[in-house]
């Protein structure tokens, strides 16, 4: 019998999830006898040991990225995950955080001779996160009869205003098309952040506090009423739920994140363009929030830091090999079993690769005259591999459409067949990938990106530490 207040459905939730099986059941009953403020202990002690770890300031401020996405994907979780409303103006709450806070730290108040506000960030931060909360509360309103794809086409639109705005708009103060720039840096009671390595750990205490803070709303009243919102908007009103209150709140708290999140970045990059937040930004958080698992605290810190680092690493010829075959290794050991189909698939890849090569190089040698795009170990472990031509941009566009009917194609076989046709398959993509993809980084990045989340979701559809429930219905 469930104790007085508890109802026994929900009591007994936990029996209904379903943890996987072998060594992802293993990980899942290790985690769930640590308790979640000694895990944020745990890795708030990662990130400072890592901080000291980080001596390259490349590499500084990539991890400043990875927090800085991982604090803007949190913001998104309150509306999108916790609430189940599709904000896709959620750029327009970071671009305010960032603007407000060159407005406030730059001359841009100063026409008038004054020299402009130079404010504290101890006083103009708190000013803007403000401000973005009363914004969101205006755009909550707006959206409140609105749900679905009729609240996605809305707040899309409120992300378009605010580029026209900042483009457009009182030049003077804004910068317009040239931006703000010069900005002073993060100062406040004598102190400044100026090193990436600074803001580094400025953006990692501000992603455990909020974590922690955005904990203790989750397991709230106010948590519980949003995931009812998210589940049945209708039930949860039947149920006396205030859901025009909820959405409203929802959106003005990852308002309010998602501005502290720009008068980070702001502050960083010491200017703001209106570059900085196009359509672009807003998939690449949303990437982070859905690996990561929709809903989940944990999940949207670790989309954040997989998502940036993948960036980061795709951007160089030498390390986004190491990414792209490696992706590949993971796919397919996670995917086929017993161990000795994973051998056979593997010992035929390199086999038909082999073969191929020397089939065709002995028709044509400029067929085979080209060198791999990979650098390092990569480059020279596939050169007599893969096959790349002398000028492979057409060939690369060609074979970039075989790879994509060729995965269509795996997708509809079963059984032998299909390991069969992973053969060939892994090797047309080996060679696009030489020959096109890793000389395009812009469009590669773009391409890898959506590859992984398609992966990600295929095999696991609530994200990467997303929960599953499993339901009975009697």
């Amino acid at each position: 019998m469930s104790p007085i207040g508890v109802d026994e459905w929900v009591a007994r939730s936990g029996e209904r999830r379903d943890d996987g099986s072998g060594w992802r059941k293993l990980l899942a009953r290790a985690d769930a006898r640590v308790g979640w403020w000694q895990r944020l202990a745990l890795v708030t002690l990662v990130g400072l040991v890592a901080g000291q770890l980080l001596s390259n300031v490349n590499v500084q401020t990539v991890a400043f990225n990875s927090l800085l996405y991982a604090l803007l994907a949190l913001g998104l979780n309150i509306a999108v995950g916790w609430a189940g409303l599709l904000d896709l103006g959620y750029i327009a709450f970071f671009g305010f955080g960032a603007y407000g806070y060159a407005v406030f730290s730059s001359t841009a108040l100063g026409s008038d001779g004054s020299g402009g506000a130079h404010l504290a960030a101890i006083e103009s931060i708190p000013i803007v996160v403000v401000a973005a909360g009363v914004f969101g509360v205006i755009i909550g309103l707006i959206a409140l009869r609105l749900s679905g794809d009729y609240l996605a086409i809305v707040t899309l639109f409120v992300g378009q205003a605010f580029m026209e705005v900042v483009n457009n708009v009182d030049p003077g103060t804004l910068g317009g098309v040239n931006g703000l720039f010069g900005l002073d840096p993060l100062h406040s009671f004598g102190g400044r952040v100026e090193s990436p390595l600074g803001f580094y750990y400025l953006a990692l205490i501000l992603v455990v506090v909020l974590a922690g803070i955005l904990h203790l709303l989750d397991t709230s009243r106010t948590g519980r009423a949003w995931r009812a919102l998210r589940d049945d908007e209708l039930a949860a009103s039947a149920m006396t739920v205030p859901v025009n209150k909820l959405k409203v709140m929802a959106f003005s708290f990852g308002a309010m994140v998602g501005a502290l999140g720009g008068t980070v970045f702001a502050a960083e990059q010491t200017s703001v363009f209106p570059t900085n937040f196009t359509e672009n930004i807003l998939i690449l958080i949303y990437a982070c929030l859905v690996l990561g698992g929709v809903g989940s605290i944990a999940g949207a810190i670790l989309g954040g830091l997989v998502v940036t680092i993948g960036e980061q690493m795709l951007s160089s010829p030498h390390d986004a090999g190491y990414l792209f075959y490696g992706l590949i290794l993971i796919a397919l050991v996670t995917r086929i079993r017993p161990w000795r189909k994973l051998a056979v698939v593997l010992g035929g890849v390199v086999g038909f690769g082999f073969a191929a090569h020397a089939i065709v190089g002995a028709i044509s040698s400029a067929a085979v005259a080209g060198s791999p795009g990979s650098g390092g170990f990569i480059g020279s472990a596939v050169g007599d591999y893969v096959i790349v031509p002398g000028n492979p941009a057409t060939y690369g566009n060609i074979l970039y459409v075989v790879l994509i009917c060729a995965l269509i194609v795996v997708v509809r076989l079963h059984g032998t067949r299909r390991l069969l046709a992973v053969i060939p398959t892994v090797y047309i993509a080996a060679c696009c990938w030489e020959s096109r993809l890793i000389v395009n980084p812009a469009i590669t990045t773009q391409i890898m990106i959506g590859a992984i989340l398609i992966v990600t979701m295929a095999a696991r559809p609530e994200g990467l530490l997303g929960k599953r429930r499993v339901e009975t219905v009697l």
